[in-house]
């Protein structure tokens, strides 16, 4: 369940944001979560990210790309992460690529890092036993026309079945 709001516009990272980013960066090139691959862009500030399927899931043998964009005050922020086109079909991933996943929003942690991020969408993938679209899909991506960020949505966390 969700409801709407406007998109901030997205400022420069701070040097603490860009400290972090660069560090996770290089931890990134040392150890890639598996099933993952960081496409290289001079944007530090936005990542995108190939995702492959765990094998024996409804995923498997499936790639993806998710684009994470990080805020000014990132850790203390969380990114906004979002499947680019054509998204996943998941229960909890809506047909714009937004999310439905607590550890983006509402259970942020600083502590959580990019691969941290990463293992849990793909731990949601995995998880999956069916591939469809959330009940709410086209309500909500009618909602979130003209741009409006998955992080300006009001999430309702119910469902942690898949």
């Amino acid at each position: 369940m969700t409801s709407s709001s406007s998109t901030p516009s997205r400022k420069a990272l701070s040097k603490i944001a860009s400290n972090r980013l660069q560090k996770e960066l290089v931890e990134w090139q040392v150890n890639p979560p598996t099933g993952f691959k960081h496409k290289v862009t001079d944007n530090l500030q936005r990542w995108v990210i190939e995702v492959n399927g765990a094998p024996g899931t409804l995923y498997a043998n499936e790639t993806y790309q998710l684009q994470v964009d990080f805020p000014e005050h990132y850790p203390m922020e969380a990114p906004q992460v979002i499947f680019m086109p054509p998204a996943p079909l998941h229960p909890h991933i809506y047909s714009n690529g937004h999310i439905c996943l607590d550890i983006l929003y509402d259970s942020w942690s600083p502590a959580m890092t990019v691969s941290s991020i990463c293992i849990s969408i793909l731990s949601m993938l995995s998880s999956s036993t069916v591939k469809q679209r959330p009940a709410d899909n086209d309500r909500y991506v009618k909602n979130c026309r003209n741009g409006r960020s998955p992080k300006e949505t009001r999430w309702w966390f119910h469902d942690d079945k898949v």
